[in-house]
């Protein structure tokens, strides 16, 4: 297919392959873009499109995210950090074009590792420039065919909230990306060029968010679809502390199935969409939250108004963005808010469980036997809400831990605790899952806590049987369960987060475990008036 008019794009050291289809007649720049981006996928290994996070946005989604953009005058800057095909790119520049005052003047600045993908990536955008020529739109676009946060990661030294990018044409207007997704070792180059906001191993897209929020002008605005897990735990925190200065929160788009969006590349982590702002002056406003199941519900205008003061606080040691997907969890959110104590305020705290089980394999056992001394070995499998299942038939682990003076560092004194589960099911109701295990119910003197659980107790102490029966009936509560999904959109619960959370007044808490005790019913019986005594301790 011959253009009738060239677009300027500029590209450096790669070729178009002849064999990347056609645009069809009256396609769409940002459908051809998808199509050619699954074509070139398709050719891919899975395990390369792993290693390179290569999953490409659905024309549904970028659609919805780039309809979030306002227009910003007759001159418009673009980047697109981690273009792939284009799509996300296309999306944008169609949704400008269809503006009533539309820009004159497109420059649009891409960055694609992928050296051959740069290749599509290139036929996107010369289909893309023709169609914004027929709009009369003059369209200029840079193809970066390296990596985008070694480029940048520079600005990390002096990019905070009062940092002002002062030469405009440095500067971008607008921002959307779709970045890669996965973990980089603290020996990665681009976390050792990002120390500045590094902890443990980084996923990689916290950096393309930083990054960009660093190149965009002041009241720029970027648009980007990432997993949730930005929003909250100790792995991030130096992150959200550097990007929340820089950015303000307006639009969250929550998808609630970890499915349904994404399930051409079964994507399983739990994604939103986040649109914010590059403002100096830190004012209150609102923020827009909405949610949808997958890509269809993506279009609907059902968003919902919150402050930003209820779900972001700076002053706060983890700076944890909240997102409530309902009004529901929005009361129970500022229900939360109002108490006042912590686990560390009644002198509690948490632990995750020592036993890690492949550094410990030759002491756990399947069966306690009479040549030695063995200890109970509590796995998540074991723990059920309110209800220890020890030992559990077909468990499939090993449920016993020899006790020997090598092991013994793995173990722990017979107490009463509360154990949590870490992590839940991927579409599992329930994110938080606790019991309390009571001194001498195991009958041993010492206990096994395998690595996937984590365990509140007393330094010095011990909890009493009414403390301990009020935590985890407060944990696994429903009210507890909304607060948490506000907080965390992953599958995983970490000590860091279990700490944060605030909690009424002990006695309260006491009074609860002591009511539900004298139930003597099943947890899932007593449900209703748990909701009661929660309700009454406001």
């Amino acid at each position: 297919m011959k253009y009738p008019i060239e677009a300027k794009i500029t590209m450096t050291g790669v070729r178009i392959k002849d064999s990347v289809p056609d645009p069809y007649p009256e396609e769409r720049p940002t459908v051809y873009a998808d199509r050619i981006g699954q074509w070139y996928l398709a050719q891919q290994s899975l395990t390369r499109r792993k290693q390179l996070g290569q999953y490409l946005t659905p024309v549904g989604i970028a659609d919805f995210m780039a309809g979030l953009f306002s227009v910003r005058g007759k001159n418009v800057r673009l980047l697109d950090p981690g273009a792939g095909s284009g799509i996300l790119s296309c999306a944008v520049c169609e949704h400008l074009a269809s503006e009533q005052s539309p820009p004159l003047i497109l420059v649009l600045d891409v960055y694609e590792t992928d050296h051959k993908f740069c290749a599509v990536l290139k036929k996107a955008l010369v289909y893309l420039g023709n169609y914004l020529a027929q709009k009369h739109i003059t369209f200029k676009s840079n193809i970066y065919c390296e990596d985008f946060v070694l480029k940048h990661a520079r600005l990390l030294d002096n990019c905070r909230g009062l940092f002002e990018i002062k030469d405009v044409e440095q500067g971008y207007d607008l921002c959307i990306s779709n970045p890669p997704y996965f973990k980089i070792t603290k020996a990665d180059p681009r976390a050792r060029a990002s120390h500045a906001v590094v902890c443990g191993q980084p996923n990689i897209y916290s950096l393309f968010m930083v990054l960009s929020a660093c190149l965009l002008r002041n009241d720029g605005e970027m648009v980007f679809i990432t997993p949730r897990s930005f929003a909250s735990g100790s792995y991030f925190r130096r992150f959200r502390e550097r990007f929340f200065g820089l950015m303000k929160p307006q639009r969250i788009h929550v998808f609630e199935s970890r499915r349904d969006a994404f399930k051409r590349d079964e994507v399983l982590q739990e994604n939103i969409i986040i649109k914010a702002r590059r403002e100096i002056a830190r004012k209150e406003h609102a923020v827009y939250i909405s949610c949808s199941a997958g890509v269809p519900e993506a279009r609907r205008n059902d968003s919902r108004k919150v402050s930003l003061a209820s779900i972001l606080d700076m002053t706060t040691k983890e700076k944890a963005l909240k997102i409530p997907c309902n009004g529901r969890q929005e009361s129970v959110l500022e229900k939360v808010g109002n108490w006042n104590g912590f686990l560390n305020d009644y002198g509690l705290q948490i632990s995750t469980g020592p036993v890690v089980p492949f550094r410990a394999e030759r002491f756990l056992a399947e069966s306690a036997d009479a040549r030695g001394d063995y200890a109970p070995l509590l796995w998540m499998q074991n723990v059920e809400a309110m209800r220890l299942n020890w030992p559990k038939k077909n468990c499939g682990k090993p449920q016993y831990i020899k006790i020997q003076s090598r092991s013994l560092r793995l173990l722990v004194p017979d107490a009463t605790y509360v154990l949590l589960r870490r992590f839940s099911a991927k579409e599992e109701a329930r994110r938080l899952t606790a019991v309390p295990l009571l001194a001498g119910s195991l009958g041993a003197e010492l206990i096994g806590i395998e690595n996937h659980l984590n365990y509140v107790h007393k330094p010095g102490g011990t909890l009493t049987w009414d403390e301990a029966w009020g935590l985890a009936v407060l944990y696994n509560s429903d009210f507890m369960n909304e607060y948490f999904r506000a907080l965390n959109g992953s599958t995983q619960v970490s000590a860091t987060e279990i700490r944060s959370i605030p909690l009424p007044p002990l006695e309260v808490i006491i009074e609860i475990g002591k009511a539900v005790r004298a139930l003597r019913k099943p947890y899932e019986e007593v449900e209703p008036q748990v909701a009661h005594l929660l309700t009454n301790a406001m």
